[in-house]
């Protein structure tokens, strides 16, 4: 979920991208939302059996990699104590929580072995086998994927997760077509600040004041009165302000007779900080706004100088057999149909990085005979030309790329590779 509403303020600094603006890019992808999506697609019984979120995982990967986009996959870790009631209500929605469980919560770990952790497990062993690393989050993956892109260790990340500009994020992709050439549909943030003008704090403020993951939110508050408010007050001084200033609930209305129970009872603040949900004085308020910007501000994640991180850096290698076994484990395809999917799109990427490099070296004036780069080009040689629903291509044959001597690419590709 992310924030409540969040997605809708920032519906104007929506912008539908091509596919292939990811190419030669690296993307972390927040896998949970991925399969969350893909499951979507179709809900029925014989889709999960037949495993039709995988297939459809599958047919994106391979086209992400065709375009020589580095991917990494990253996973929910254990439930943010911050988080665990919001989570405990979901589960159960007319179950109220324990005075202990909501003052002070505790992490709760994952169920391991759900149906859903189940399929992020096959989602990671195919990924593994294309290649792809896996780093397993500390706690939340959109919390992970955004660290690496403040970072700068990956160019952006898959989410649908909206809270991922909270905790740092600068490029989100919310969703991927692969459809009529394919699209994407990417929020950044330097257009939310400049069109919009809320910043990473202001957008923390907003998710305090509008609810969501880790606050139930302030009764009576939309998100045109919220987000004027927090304009006003602007990005540098917000935090503090939400903080320490702001009068977090409405007063509840209520007979004198109720008030003067309450302050009989001990409960003199209650009557003036009530929420739909129950009372809790300034002092709890306080503490619990103070949770949620900590929450924000500092995730429990894998540092970017953590091992976890500098391994999934490293290029993986993809494994044929591998592939081909998962896929005739779990898609029932025999492994020529593996080949015919896969092996075109691994001969692309190796086109790609081939002609990357080229590309680099001529810029830094270093000619090169190709017998003596670093990586092989791995075509042969031109056939002829192709046209692919109205798209220049060229059938071209292949250099020890084993399983597959000849297949069809885009044309740009080829004149680029022709042309160094």
């Amino acid at each position: 979920m992310g924030v409540k509403n969040l997605w809708d303020i920032l519906e104007s600094c929506k912008k539908t991208l091509p596919l292939h603006h990811l190419q030669n890019k690296r993307v972390c992808i927040d896998l949970s939302c991925w399969i969350v999506q893909l499951q979507n697609v179709n809900k029925s019984h014989c889709a999960i059996k037949d495993k039709l979120y995988l297939r459809g995982l599958f047919h994106r990967l391979r086209a992400l990699i065709a375009l020589n986009c580095s991917l990494i996959f990253v996973t929910d870790g254990a439930i943010p104590a911050i988080k665990s009631s919001t989570y405990r209500r979901r589960l159960n929605p007319g179950n109220v929580l324990t005075q202990d469980e909501a003052i002070k919560p505790s992490s709760i770990r994952r169920n391991a072995g759900s149906e859903f952790s189940r399929m992020i497990k096959e989602a990671k062993v195919l990924g593994n086998a294309l290649g792809i690393p896996c780093l397993d989050g500390i706690e939340e993956a959109e919390a992970q994927c955004a660290l690496l892109n403040y970072e700068s260790f990956c160019d952006g990340c898959f989410t649908s997760d909206s809270d991922a500009f909270l905790f740092g994020a600068r490029t989100v992709y919310r969703d991927i077509s692969l459809g009529e050439g394919g699209y994407l549909v990417c929020y950044e943030m330097d257009d939310i600040e400049r069109k919009l003008g809320l910043g990473r704090n202001s957008l923390i403020t907003l998710a305090v004041i509008l609810g969501g993951d880790y606050s139930e939110g302030v009764y009576g508050l939309g998100r045109e009165s919220a987000c004027q408010l927090v304009k006003s007050i602007g990005d540098s001084a917000v935090l503090q302000w939400i903080a320490s200033e702001f009068s977090f609930v409405k007063k509840q209305k209520g007979s004198k007779k109720k008030i003067e129970d309450d302050k009989c009872n001990g409960r003199e603040n209650a009557a003036e900080y009530k929420n739909p949900n129950g009372s809790k004085c300034p002092s709890q308020m306080k503490s619990q706004t103070l949770q949620v910007l900590n929450a924000y501000l500092k995730p429990k994640c894998h540092s970017a100088e953590s091992d976890a991180v500098q391994r999934i850096l490293a290029l993986y290698p993809f494994s044929r057999s591998q592939l081909q076994q998962i896929c005739t484990e779990f898609l029932d395809w025999p492994p020529e149909k593996t080949d015919e999917y896969i092996l075109p799109k691994i001969a692309e990427r190796e086109l790609r990085r081939f002609a990357n490099l080229r590309s680099t070296a001529s810029q830094v004036g270093v000619q090169l005979p190709l017998d003596e780069m670093p990586i092989k080009c791995p075509l042969s040689r031109i056939i002829k030309p192709r046209k692919v629903q109205g798209v220049d291509c060229f059938e071209v044959s292949w250099e020890e790329m084993d399983g597959l001597e000849t297949s069809i690419v885009p044309a740009d590709l080829v004149q680029r590779y022709v042309n160094y």
